[in-house]
This record gives structure tokens, sequence and C-alpha cells, in this order.
């Protein structure tokens, strides 16, 4: 299968349209690509790799054939329309929440645990929460060299997590601010230009909203520690993409710098710049996740502090989810 068909669902969505890009800049080696939407979209046209495609309306009981479907339109539709493209023969690999939870779908990091691709039983594989994957990438390789037994961590999160809508809604409040109009927040449960909303989601029951469940889970997934203790709190910012993290880490092992150091260079898809700020504006648009302000607890050095950010839409969405399809493809044909 090495010119696999391809379909994205949700094609036109903020995801969508960097997947396009992803699979563009990564010779993705396609030999069909079928893009698939809400009723809507149906009709537009998008170039790709120089040749016009047209969107087609997603229909949920009958899938195109294709080998591999890119879902990234929401969980409902997933949970609609999954089975049916897997029924047809094709590997799912959906950008929602839908399937994250579930014992028979791989919710898989490349960089952390290519190896739950050997198995997919239920033909979906699940791209995780996007804040989820920066920590991942960035904690996974302490993890094996030390041990973590408890994270504390609290996010800085981007209006592109919130999709196109998130995106449009800061943009129309920045300009409604200098004309002095009154804010209106949709996509937010607060205005969001110049602020900061300590909750993304829901509150349930435990105090925890939805976006903290989820670091909380899936953390726990993808490195395979059960028992880890992760204490999250998820906050909105006022930043176009990608997502930071003030990360706090209590280790089983004692590390030192030097070693701690190594540990996070040799890693894959992490990039120190110890020598410079990470900031969100020096990760969008790349790969890597960034690490920076690494330093120990004065008293302990089995405590340890670290700041990351990644892009929201690259590697915590569409790269990671085009990164599973590779490695999928490097296992068939290997």
């Amino acid at each position: 299968m090495s010119q696999p068909r391809v379909a994205i669902v949700g094609a036109t969505g903020a995801v969508g349209e960097e997947l396009l890009r992803v699979l563009e800049e990564r010779r993705f080696p396609l030999s069909e690509l079928r893009l698939l939407a809400s009723p809507r979209s149906t009709g537009r046209t998008v170039t790709f790799r120089g040749e016009a495609i047209e969107v087609e309306a997603l229909d949920a009981s009958a899938a195109p054939a294709v080998d591999i479907a890119f879902f990234s339109a929401g969980a409902d539709r997933s949970l609609l329309a999954a089975d049916a493209f897997v029924r047809a023969g094709a590997l799912v690999v959906d950008n929602s929440s839908a399937f994250r939870m579930r014992e028979d779908v791989p919710l898989v990091v490349p960089e952390v645990n290519a190896h739950d691709l050997d198995e997919i039983p239920a033909g979906i594989v699940a791209n995780p929460n996007c804040s989820t994957i920066v920590i991942a990438v960035a904690i996974a390789p302490i993890h094996r060299a030390a041990g973590i037994r408890r994270a504390v961590v609290a996010t800085y999160q981007a209006v592109s997590g919130a999709g196109a809508k998130g995106l449009a809604e800061l943009e129309h409040q920045r300009r409604a601010l200098v004309a002095g109009e009154p804010l209106r927040s949709e996509a937010f449960a607060a205005p969001i230009v110049g602020n900061a909303i300590p909750r993304i989601g829901a509150l349930g029951d435990d105090g925890l909203s939805e976006e903290e469940r989820k670091i909380e889970r899936e953390l726990r997934k993808i490195l395979g520690a059960p028992a880890l203790r992760v204490h999250p709190t998820c906050v909105r910012v006022s930043v176009d993409r990608a997502h930071s993290a003030a990360v706090h880490l209590e280790l089983d092992r004692l590390i030192d710098r030097e070693q701690m150091m190594a540990v996070l260079e040799a890693a894959a898809g992490v990039r120190c710049v110890e020598a410079d700020l990470a900031t969100p504006r020096n990760a969008s648009g790349g790969d890597d996740v960034l690490v920076s302000r690494l330093r120990a607890d004065r008293e302990d050095g089995r405590r340890w502090d670290l700041w990351v950010t990644g892009d929201q839409l690259r590697k915590g969405a569409a790269l990671n989810a085009v990164q599973i399809a590779e490695h999928w493809l490097d296992r068939r044909d290997g």
C-alpha cells in the first residue's frame, strides 16, 4: 500500500486545512484524495499539489473506497461515520474525543508509543487532545529515563484549539476593542481578547473541566502509566495558535541537569531552547515541541519544572495524525 487512497473528513475546517498543508509539505505518498465536509461546504474547491479538488458532502452511511481516512469534524460526526469507513476497508485516524478512551482504540503520539499501532482491532486510531500531545512529547523521554510519579500542569491554550470559530472570534474582538464596540462571546465563556479564561469545557462534579479531564486520562494511557497522578489546570489565552504549559514533575529517580538535558536533546520531536525563550510565537508553524526554563528543585533533585510550547494545529493535530498514518504504512509495507 505504498500509494494509499486518502480522505479528509472535515476538510474545510482549521485542522482539515492544516492536514492538507502537512500532507503536501511531507509529500505523503497518496494516489487519490477525497475531501468531505458538511453540506454547507459542498461544491467548494480546494487546491492540493496544483490540482483543484471539489469538496463532497459526507454521507454517514456510505463511505468512499479509501485506505486512510483522517477525521476532523467533531466527535458527533466521528461517531456517526467512522464505522462506515472502517467497514469499507479504511484505517480511520480520528482527531476528535470520540474514541480516545476506548480500550480497543490506540491513542498515539508516534514519538512516544508508535508500538501501539501494531494492533488496531477496531480499525480506528485516536489522535490525542492537542495540549496532551504537546505535553506528552516533552515529558515521555523523562518518564522513560527517570519515571514520573506526579505531574502538575498549567496550560495556556491558544484560541486555535477551538477551531476556525475561535480564531475568528479573537480577530473580531480585536477589531471591536479598537473601535470601542461591545465584545460578543460565542466560542468562549468570556471575552478572550486581552484575557485568560481558567476553564475550557464544562465542569464536572469533581471540579475538573473537560479539557483537564482529557489531559489526566490521556497522559496515563499514552505513557502506559495508569497510576500516574496528574493535576491539570487549563486556561484559554489570547494567543492565535500554539499551546503552552508550565509543567512540574516529581520523579521516581534522581537525575542531574546534564542527564536531563541529554535526555531531552536526544528525544524525537523536542527542541531545547534554553539559550532563548520558548514562546507560542516561536513555536507557531513549526513541527517541534519547544522546551525551556528547565530547572530542578533546590531541595529535591527528583522535582523538576519546565516550560513547553507547540503548535496546536500542527503537532497538536494535523502533523500528529499524518505521522500516525506514516508509521502505520511503514508497518504495513515492512
